[in-house]
């Protein structure tokens, strides 16, 4: 099986800032593996802030030595030696994951979803994200995002309590908030939830920092509102360190190198009856539309981030009433445009 790989820079519509950094763009490196004539195609998305680069990338891929594929059955294994080439690298990880099975799913002649024996119109409503801005353009993308069901407010900031009641000025929409380990304390972290629950907030994303995790389980045992890890949740492992301290976890693509290992996250947290939040990073509609195939086995989705972007170089999941529902292609259900 041939392996190629090209970078490419996602531009994103609108500044994107949260409670550690902003940016217009994200870096990305895209995948393809071939055989026998079919194509798969992966995507590995890299904000800054997570550590990869092109370089790591490109570093890694060029270590990457794919097999002939004969089955599905080969990719559980297959992945497990791409994880064992180095420590992290996650989302480059992801891009090949990606890639296998959008490869398997044309050579099945199946969407994912369907070879997984999954109904994609139980996927939840996504929500849409509004990062931290001036409360004018706050104001402004509120109402530019009235279709959505639920919104994604980046908070962690200064500004928190005035976002909000800007918010609420122009919108009842509920809404997920999403603190980036931005609160710096247990004490504020509580004022902020117990202000936030009569806002029509459904969940609130990593309060404080993953170090604090004394902090973390004072703050549950005391919290009304559903308290979800991102950062200090990566891969399958940390399920086990954080569950005493959350209420669930926010699993992405780029994260835990991709579907093998979100499938398996997603069962292992449901042992110990954690809510499972679907994310993204901003990616085209290559990992969205992965993301989209094992919706349906989250609570919430957050997978707005083909959307956040002006430059996709495919199509593939789309909005319809709320949900990113997966085409009836094979594999992950991609055109290249």
């Amino acid at each position: 099986m041939n392996l190629r790989f090209r970078p490419y820079t996602l531009e994103l519509r609108h500044r994107f800032t949260i409670s550690t950094s902003s940016r217009t763009s994200t870096p990305i490196i895209l995948t393809e593996v071939e055989q026998d004539g079919i194509i798969g195609y992966g995507e590995a998305s890299m904000p800054p802030y997570l550590g990869e680069n092109e370089e790591t990338a490109i570093q890694f891929l060029s270590q990457v030595k794919l097999p002939h594929v004969s089955s599905k059955n080969d990719i559980p294994q297959l992945l497990q030696t791409i994880d064992a080439i180095s420590v992290g690298n996650t989302a480059v990880k992801a891009s090949v994951d990606i890639a296998l099975h959008d490869w398997i799913g044309k050579i099945e002649k199946k969407p994912l979803y369907a070879l997984w024996g999954l109904d994609p119109t139980q996927n939840p409503p996504t929500s849409f994200t509004i990062g931290i801005d001036k409360l004018d353009i706050v104001i402004e993308k509120t109402k530019q995002a009235a279709e959505f069901k639920f919104l994604k407010i980046k908070l962690g900031g200064s500004n928190d309590k005035p976002i909000i009641e800007a918010i609420r000025s122009v919108s009842n929409q509920p809404l997920f908030v999403d603190a980036n380990q931005g609160w710096k304390s247990k004490e504020e972290a509580l004022h902020m939830i117990e202000w936030l629950a009569p806002q029509n907030v459904i969940l609130v994303e990593q309060p404080m920092l993953k170090s604090q995790r004394d902090d973390m389980e004072w703050l549950k045992q005391r919290s009304c509102l559903p308290l979800i890890a991102d950062e200090s949740v990566q891969r399958l492992g940390d399920i086990e360190t954080v569950k005493s301290l959350f209420h669930g976890i926010n699993i992405k693509l780029m994260k835990c190198t991709g579907l093998n290992e979100a499938r398996a996250m997603i069962t292992e947290a449901r042992k110990y009856n954690l809510k499972i939040l679907l994310g993204c990073m901003t990616e085209t509609s290559c990992a969205i539309s992965s993301a989209a195939q094992i919706a349906s086995l989250a609570d919430w989705c957050d997978l707005d981030g083909a959307l956040l972007i002006k430059n996709d170089p495919f199509k593939g999941a789309f909005l319809h009433n709320g949900r990113i529902t997966p085409t009836e292609l094979p594999g992950i259900g991609l055109i290249t445009i």
